[in-house]
């Protein structure tokens, strides 16, 4: 029955819909819970003592400046921190191309508030990032969904969906969420190519890329489009990169970055001011007093010893307690595998079943913005300690030997009736 407020909402608010991961949070609270749901930092990296001392230092010699309103770009320490490390990056830019903002959530946000009508298709990977799809969907956002392998974004699916017209592009190459997988460098050039090509912009999202525990670094598509003929990179700007804070620093900070076109940060600025004005000085001041470029080099090699070792945990427990049949990513970097698990299961069936173990993880069908997915599930491997992720590991393959074994014998009897 419509209550007094519901006929008072909005009709943007018909497509917004709780996150599946948010929500499921909620339950993983319980202190005796092993969670591999959420993309949360490990606790223990967060470098405490170093937030202490700069927090003291900016008090003591910033005060009145840091606790003041700011300008809706940002800290611009800051933001030439970010500009120097984009060209270390291979990405020539300027201030007038980077804007700071409440976490990189906010970005998608404000990117669905300046560029998508009602109706207007993006073009994404399935699966993609749930926040963006929860950022979009309140916008009126269609979706163009384009399936990922081993090796990200099957580009040669590109071409077919490109003529449907999409509005934007959206891509996360590196360390996807949330399957784990990057584009590799022939589809990156690829993509790119086929963005200019159709005069498509591209949305970049790169919350992971620092976070690589083998193999080499590949260019950003932001870097590789801007790369001129004498190989000098210049911002071309097709590409809106994303940023954040969160997975090298804190996600508490809610510090993301978007580097962009003059025009288009003018835009997101305007669209900023009336969401926040800008996002909190303090924390702002307070992050470019801690993360100067030698110091944040440290700190994310310690993050990724520390990753790389709960990932090969968890690609070994995996190995060890995870039915036959059953199929995992290997990322070489990042928070997040995917689990494929055979067809005819449903991951949504199964997430009740390990919460009673104590066990939670994240069914794959969120991702999935058209649908499917139903057979595929997220773990986060970054949170929990080893000796948590080899018994959480335990408990899922139980509940996986269990739960599968009316598939099997469903999907082995259909098999003997068409015989």
């Amino acid at each position: 029955m419509p209550t007094l407020w519901s006929q008072r909402y909005a009709q943007r608010t018909q497509r917004m819909r709780s996150s599946a991961i948010r929500e499921l949070l909620k339950l993983t609270e319980q202190p005796d819970m092993i969670s591999f749901a959420g993309g949360l930092p490990a606790p223990e990296v967060f470098p405490i003592p170093d937030f202490a001392t700069a927090t003291a230092r900016v008090l003591r010699d910033l005060g009145p400046q840091a606790l003041q309103y700011g300008t809706t770009e940002g800290y611009r320490p800051l933001r030439e921190m970010i500009a120097r490390r984009a060209a270390r990056d291979g990405l020539q830019v300027g201030l007038e191309n980077v804007l700071i903002t409440t976490g990189s959530q906010q970005a998608l946000d404000l990117i669905g508030k300046v560029f998508v009508n009602p109706g207007d298709h993006l073009l994404v990977e399935a699966p993609t990032y749930l926040g963006a799809l929860q950022a979009w969907n309140t916008y009126g956002a269609e979706y163009i969904p384009v399936p990922i392998d081993d090796d990200g974004m099957q580009t040669d699916a590109l071409e077919d969906a490109l003529r449907v017209g999409p509005k934007l592009i959206y891509a996360l190459p590196t360390f996807q969420n949330p399957a784990g997988v990057t584009l590799s460098l022939p589809r990156r050039r690829r993509l790119v190519e086929l963005a200019e090509e159709h005069g498509i912009p591209v949305v970049e999202d790169d919350p992971y890329g620092q976070l690589r525990f083998e193999g080499e670094d590949l260019p950003s598509l932001a870097a590789l489009e801007g790369a001129g003929p004498n190989g000098h990179p210049t911002y071309h700007g097709n590409i809106i990169y994303l940023g954040t804070f969160s997975k090298i620093l804190a996600p508490g900070l809610r510090l993301g970055w978007v580097i962009a076109p003059a025009e288009v940060i003018q835009k997101l600025v305007q669209a900023k001011q009336g969401s926040d004005l800008h996002t909190p000085t303090f924390t702002q001041v307070i992050a470019h007093t801690v993360a100067d470029d030698q110091f944040l080099d440290r700190h994310v090699r310690f993050i990724r010893q520390v990753y790389r070792e709960r990932r090969d945990v968890m690609l070994e427990a995996l190995a060890e307690h995870f039915p036959t049949g059953v199929r995992w990513t290997h990322p070489r970097g990042g928070l997040f595998l995917w689990v494929t698990l055979p067809l005819g299961a449903r991951a949504v069936d199964i997430l009740p079943r390990a919460i009673e173990r104590k066990v939670a993880f994240v069914p794959g069908d969120s991702f999935f913005p058209c649908g499917g997915g139903e057979n595929t599930m997220r773990l986060n491997f970054s949170n929990a300690a080893p000796d948590m992720i080899r018994e959480g590991i335990a408990r899922l393959g139980r509940v996986l030997d269990e739960t599968l074994q009316p598939t099997r014998e469903a999907t082995f009897g259909l098999a003997e009736a068409l015989l």
